[in-house]
C-alpha cells in the first residue's frame, strides 16, 4: 500500500501541474476515484491514504526547498524547470518523503527508482534518476550516510 501511495503521489503531483488544480482537489479525486477503484476491468491498488496525503501536501508546502535540493543535484544547464514533468513530480514526491526522515533513504531511493523505471523508456534515464535521488537523500539526511 505504501508503494501504491508513492506512485499515486507522483501521478497526483503531475496532474496538479498539468491541469493547474489544487492539492486538495487532486487528493480528493485520487482517493475517491483511484484507490481500489475498477476501470475497464482493471483494478487499481488500494493505497496508503495518510502517506499519499502527506507526500502531496508536503511536496506542495516544501516545493521551493525540494526544487532547490533537486537543482543542486542536477547539472547547471538542466535546472528542474527543464526536466520532464513526470520526473519533476517524482523528484518532488521523493524529496517530500526524504524530508520526513521516517523511511530509510535507501528504501526511498529504491521505491522511486521502481516508479521511474516504470515510466522510463531509456535505461540512461533510470541511472540519471538514481544519481539525483542519491544526491537529494544525502542532502536531506546526511547522518543516514555517515560511515
Amino acid at each position: 500500500m505504501r508503494s501504491a501511495a508513492r506512485l499515486y503521489a507522483v501521478q497526483a503531483l503531475f496532474q496538479m501541474e498539468a491541469a493547474d488544480i489544487s492539492a486538495a482537489r487532486v487528493t480528493r479525486e485520487f482517493e475517491d476515484f483511484r484507490f481500489g477503484a475498477e476501470l475497464d476491468g482493471e483494478e487499481f491498488v488500494e493505497g496508503d491514504a495518510p502517506l499519499f496525503r502527506t507526500l502531496v501536501n508536503d511536496a506542495v508546502t516544501n516545493q521551493a526547498q525540494i526544487d532547490q535540493m533537486t537543482d543542486r543535484a542536477l547539472v547547471t544547464k538542466w535546472p528542474i524547470a527543464r526536466i520532464d514533468p513526470t520526473l519533476r513530480a517524482l523528484f518532488r514526491a521523493a524529496g517530500a518523503e526524504l524530508m520526513l526522515k521516517e523511511t530509510p533513504p535507501k528504501v526511498v531511493i529504491v521505491e522511486y527508482m521502481d516508479i521511474a523505471t516504470a515510466f522510463a523508456d531509456d535505461p540512461k534515464e533510470a541511472r540519471f534518476v538514481n544519481a539525483v535521488l542519491d544526491h537529494m537523500a544525502r542532502a536531506a539526511n546526511p547522518d543516514a550516510f555517515a560511515d
